[in-house]
């Protein structure tokens, strides 16, 4: 017995959890922890609504655009993700929503990647089209801490497995710096301000839309820059009084790092090739 129980940090030692399943398993641990202590879900047939939707829409334009299957996990967290934020009395606005954030990556793309993070587009086209007949998930945590603290302790562990921390981090630092400058600006309560970090909505905005591998920018400080960016164009969408600042956000600011940054790889890969043409030419 006692061999069994030394020989058990060897085997978990060799055991490594594929990057693909860190999501969906992060995104399954807030979704619990955020139902049965608050009842976050609209109704699991909402949520299974979405989460159906996403799946069947990723496996059905996969399969017509490269003839293949693809692996789900990518159209698991958006239609969690959808099944939380979207809040309607209908089923059909959860799975509409979760379609169109699939839909997005084949549609809207430069440079051979999606522009959006699929989740974020799906949720701002919603409020565009059926601002009547849905609304976005705004309730907060409440005076129980706890739960919130240990899904931003165990989300940010992970995120910080996967290197992305500075991402999470910068955005949160730069959300109550600009949270202090809104409450001089207008006179509103400080503590008001800084809430909304502590709302289950806030917790998937951080660790899942902004840290999205397929659409932030390649360079760690550009990755820094942009969150930066995205916490201070929601700081004047607050000014503003929109009720949904960060999806707009990562919304406008999201499409234009990324093109930004393809353009500047662009640039950089034919200066190289341009550096090397003349070498061998000459050999």
């Amino acid at each position: 017995m006692s061999n069994t129980i030394a020989a058990l940090p060897k085997a978990f030692s060799k055991f490594s959890l594929p990057k693909s399943y860190i999501g969906p398993i992060l995104i399954s641990l807030v979704v619990i922890a955020a139902h049965l202590s608050f009842g976050v879900l609209d109704g699991w047939n909402k949520f299974a609504a979405a989460l159906g939707a996403a799946m069947l829409t990723e496996l059905v334009l996969f399969k017509i655009v490269t003839g293949k299957w693809r692996d789900l996990s990518s159209a698991y967290i958006s239609g969690n993700s959808a099944g939380i934020l979207v809040r309607s009395p209908m089923v059909w606005p959860f799975a509409l929503c979760a379609a169109i954030s699939i839909a997005s990556k084949y549609v809207f793309r430069f440079r051979g990647t999606h522009i959006w993070n699929p989740t974020n587009f799906g949720i701002v086209v919603m409020l565009i089209i059926a601002s009547d007949s849905m609304a976005v998930l705004s309730i907060q945590w409440g005076s129980n801490m706890w739960a919130m603290l240990l899904i931003w302790i165990i989300g940010l562990i992970v995120i910080s497995k996967v290197k992305l921390f500075h991402i999470c981090a910068v955005y949160v630092v730069s959300f109550i710096a600009f949270a202090w400058v809104r409450s001089v600006y207008t006179g509103s309560l400080f503590i008001g301000e800084i809430a909304p970090l502590t709302g289950p909505m806030y917790q998937l905005f951080v660790l899942f839309m902004i840290t999205d591998p397929k659409t932030t920018v390649s360079s760690k400080k550009g990755q820094m820059l942009v969150a930066f960016l995205i916490a201070l164009a929601e700081m004047f969408f607050r000014l503003g009084e929109a009720v949904y600042a960060p999806f707009y956000a990562l919304f406008v600011v999201g499409p234009i790092a990324l093109i930004i940054d393809k353009l500047i790889q662009e640039r950089k890969e034919n200066k190289l090739r341009e550096a090397a043409s003349p070498r061998k030419l000459s050999e």
